[in-house]
C-alpha cells in the first residue's frame, strides 16, 4: 500500500504540470568529414528538481543506437548540452524523435516527451576545411606550417609600363622605340596575368571509391577541389569544375564571379560514382570540345600500377599540349604501414616487399609523368588540399600558365 500511495504520488507530480520543453538546433548544413555542432535546448515547468534522459535518434548513416545524456534540471530552469557528429557521406541526414525522459526523486516512473520529429539536414563538401584555407589566400605571407612561400620568377606577357633600364633587367625586353625616343635604354615591363581559367576535373570511376580514414578518395578530391577554388578565387582567377567517369558528367564554366563558388558547391554535393572504369578519351574529348582556351587543369584520379597509366598516357599528353595538365592521384597509406611494420615472420617480410614494389610503382608513374610534360602531385589523401595548392602557388609563381 505504501508503494502504490507512493506511485501515485509520483505520478501526480510528473503528469499534473505540461513537463518540459525542448528543441534540438540544427545548423543549415553539415560539413563532410568535419565535427558538426547540434545543440539541444530544454526548459523546466517543474517547480521542484528533475532529472532527464535524452535519447536523440541520430541518422541511419552513423549506425549508432546508445545515444544517451543525463541531466539534472533545477525548478523552473533551462539547460543547454551540445555534442558534435562527424559524417564521412554527402546527402541528406534524417533525424529521428528527439525522446527525453523526466522522472523525480522518487524514480519510481518515468514520463516520456517527444520533440522534433523528422527534421533534416544535408551534408555538403567540407566548407569549414575550404574556410580554413580562405584565410591562408588572404594572408599574402602565407606563415602557415606547410604552406611553401615561393619566389617568384620571370613573366607573363600582360604589359604595364615602360621604364628605364636597370642592371638585371632583362634585355630581351627592350623597348627600341622608346629608348630612340628617349635617348637612354627604356624597357617594357609586364606583371603577372589576372584572371586565369582553372579547372578542377574529378575523376568518378571505381578507382575513386577507395576509403582511406572513414573517406573515400572521391570525397577528398571533392573536399579539395572546394578549398582550393576558393583560394584561386581570392588569387583573381577563373575557377570551373568538371566530372567525367564512363560518360561526361557534370561542368560548371570557368568564372571570376564568387557566385561561381556556389555553382561548384551544388555540383560537388550531387557527385557520385557508378563503379565503372573511367573513359581518358572521353576527358579528352570533352575538354578540347568545352574547353577553348589555355587553362589550368587539376585532374583527380588515382592509378595503381603502371599499366593504368600507360594506357591513359596518349590521352593525358595530349590535353598537357594545350592546357597545362596537373595529375593528382594517392599515395595508398594502407601500404606505408605493412612497410614501416616490423617483421616477426617470414611472410611479413614477403607482405613487406609487395608492398615497398606497390609504393615503388607510384614514384615510377609520378616520374613517367614527369618525363611526358605533365605536372604532377602524388600526395598523401590527408595531405591533398594542402599540396594542390601548394602546387597552385607553385606553377603560377614560374609563369607556366
Amino acid at each position: 500500500m505504501v508503494l502504490v500511495a507512493f506511485i501515485i504520488l509520483d505520478g501526480f507530480l510528473l503528469f499534473s504540470k505540461k513537463g518540459i520543453k525542448s528543441e534540438r538546433i540544427l545548423p543549415d548544413k553539415f560539413s563532410n568529414s568535419d565535427f558538426n555542432p547540434v545543440i539541444i535546448k530544454i526548459w523546466s515547468t517543474y517547480t521542484f528538481k528533475i532529472f532527464l534522459e535524452i535519447i536523440d535518434e541520430l541518422p541511419v548513416q552513423f549506425q549508432k543506437r546508445d545515444f544517451l545524456k543525463k541531466l539534472k534540471l533545477q525548478p523552473r530552469s533551462h539547460s543547454n548540452f551540445e555534442y558534435e557528429i562527424q559524417p564521412f557521406e554527402r546527402g541528406e541526414y534524417f533525424f529521428g524523435n528527439l525522446n527525453i525522459f523526466i522522472s523525480t526523486n522518487l524514480k519510481l516512473l518515468k514520463k516520456r516527451q517527444v520533440f522534433d520529429s523528422g527534421q533534416m539536414v544535408k551534408v555538403y563538401p567540407s566548407f569549414i576545411q575550404m574556410k580554413a584555407f580562405d584565410f591562408l589566400a588572404i594572408d599574402k605571407r602565407l606563415k602557415q606550417p606547410g604552406v611553401k612561400k615561393i619566389r617568384r620568377i620571370g613573366h607573363t606577357q600582360e604589359f604595364e609600363q615602360i621604364k628605364d633600364y636597370v642592371l638585371g633587367d632583362d634585355i630581351r625586353n627592350i623597348n627600341w622605340k622608346a629608348t630612340a625616343k628617349q635617348a637612354s635604354i627604356m624597357v617594357n615591363q609586364y606583371q603577372e596575368e589576372k584572371a586565369q581559367p582553372i579547372y578542377s576535373v574529378i575523376d568518378t570511376g571505381r578507382v575513386m571509391k577507395m576509403p582511406f580514414e572513414g573517406l573515400s578518395l572521391l570525397d577528398y578530391a571533392i573536399n579539395s577541389t572546394l578549398a582550393f577554388s576558393n583560394v584561386a578565387l581570392q588569387k583573381k582567377d577563373k575557377v570551373g569544375m568538371m566530372s567525367f567517369s564512363n560518360f561526361a558528367g557534370k561542368m560548371v564554366v570557368a568564372n571570376a564571379k564568387k557566385t561561381n563558388l556556389l555553382a561548384i558547391l551544388e555540383n560537388l554535393y550531387n557527385i557520385k560514382t557508378e563503379f565503372l572504369d573511367s573513359d581518358f578519351g572521353l576527358l579528352y574529348a570533352n575538354i578540347n570540345r568545352q574547353i577553348k582556351h589555355r587553362s589550368m587543369i587539376m585532374l583527380y584520379s588515382n592509378f595503381e600500377h603502371t599499366n593504368a597509366i600507360k594506357r591513359e598516357l596518349p590521352f593525358l599528353r595530349a590535353i598537357a599540349k594545350k592546357h597545362v595538365l596537373v595529375v593528382i592521384f594517392f599515395e595508398n597509406t594502407e601500404i606505408d604501414k605493412v612497410v614501416e611494420n616490423k617483421a616477426t615472420h617470414v611472410s611479413d617480410i614477403a607482405h613487406q616487399i609487395i608492398a615497398q614494389n606497390f609504393a615503388s610503382e607510384k614514384r615510377l608513374m609520378q616520374r613517367m609523368l614527369q618525363q611526358n610534360g605533365i605536372q604532377t602531385v602524388l600526395t598523401k589523401p590527408k595531405d591533398l588540399t594542402l599540396n594542390t595548392i601548394n602546387k597552385y602557388l607553385e606553377i603560377k609563381a614560374r609563369g607556366l600558365l
